[in-house]
């Protein structure tokens, strides 16, 4: 009896000591820890748009190259002023005038007031029946006498290297040589010689040159085409000849070389004959009409993306 008074009490003792460790450990916890909150996630940084880089290429075309003159009016009307300029021929000319500085209303006048007989000087029975100085002088006189690296917007002229059918950008050098060079259209006018080589037209390997302005660094590429198509009323003179084969050849090449501009705009010049210098106005409203018709495809070009 005793053995087992002794033994309930031993199990009784254990019970309680249980008990107390575990209201002890009870009283001595605390409530659960809740793992902090991980740190917000920071905002990524605004995104900055950027304007592209815009060219633009302005094409051959003679007397149609007025247009061109139209087409930066409305530009500089709706706040688009390119960073850079190209000119091929008649394009190249008017490249440089723009480059220089001069607004689409101070390019108008001069046209307006042009003589031709200031920008020929013939030359018959030599290689070619325009020399072209006089074009070079006309242009150093409107462009200060600056050097094409000297102007207030970079500038490329295309020329075609005679001996070996290479097209050569000008970004050095005198302006008026070079957009001599560019517009020395073979048989009319005499070959450029540069540095020991003869230049001609720049029209007989960019029409339009877009590739040169990419070469300049161009993102976007608004390109002027005022080449006349070919004729389907041929003349037999030598001269309708050959405007013949140079419409047939731009034509050719501008179907590869337009394929790269962002925006193409090709001015209505039906019945503006390249030879035509008395149709100024008529060109440099259609090349107004041509820039506004394309108004929304230009802003959307060169909206910072």
């Amino acid at each position: 009896m005793r053995r087992d008074l002794h033994a309930f009490w031993t199990a009784r003792q254990g019970l309680l000591a249980w008990v107390l460790g575990v209201t002890l450990l009870a009283g001595c916890s605390t409530a659960p820890v809740t793992p902090p909150a991980p740190p917000p996630t920071p905002e990524p940084p605004p995104r900055v748009l950027k304007a592209p880089k815009v060219a633009l290429a302005l094409g051959g075309g003679a007397a149609r190259g007025f247009a061109h003159i139209g087409v930066i009016q409305v530009l500089e009307e709706a706040g688009i002023r390119p960073d850079l300029v190209v000119g091929t021929s008649a394009g190249s000319l008017v490249a440089a005038l723009y480059a220089s500085g001069k607004s689409g209303a101070e390019l108008a006048r001069l046209a307006e007031t042009m003589d031709e007989g200031a920008i020929t000087d013939w030359s018959f029975p030599l290689k070619g029946l325009i020399k072209g100085e006089a074009l070079a002088r006309y242009v150093r006189a409107q462009t200060g006498g600056r050097n094409l690296e000297q102007l207030p917007m970079p500038l490329g002229i295309v020329a075609t290297q005679l001996a070996d059918g290479q097209g050569v950008m000008f970004r050095t050098g005198d302006t008026g040589l070079a957009v001599r060079a560019s517009s020395a259209v073979p048989a009319v006018f005499q070959p450029v010689e540069i540095n020991g080589k003869a230049f001609v037209d720049g029209g007989l390997v960019a029409p339009v040159p877009v590739r040169f302005a990419r070469q300049m660094g161009a993102e976007v590429v608004i390109a002027i085409d005022i080449s006349s198509p070919p004729n389907p009323q041929l003349k037999t003179d030598p001269f309708s000849m050959l405007m013949q084969t140079v419409a047939i050849m731009g034509r050719s090449i501008n179907a590869l070389e337009l394929r790269e501009a962002e925006v193409v705009l090709r001015p209505e010049l039906n019945g503006v004959a390249s030879s035509d210098f008395t149709a100024r106005k008529q060109a440099i409203a259609a090349g107004r009409a041509a820039a506004l018709a394309g108004l929304e495809r230009l802003r959307k070009a060169v909206a910072p993306r």
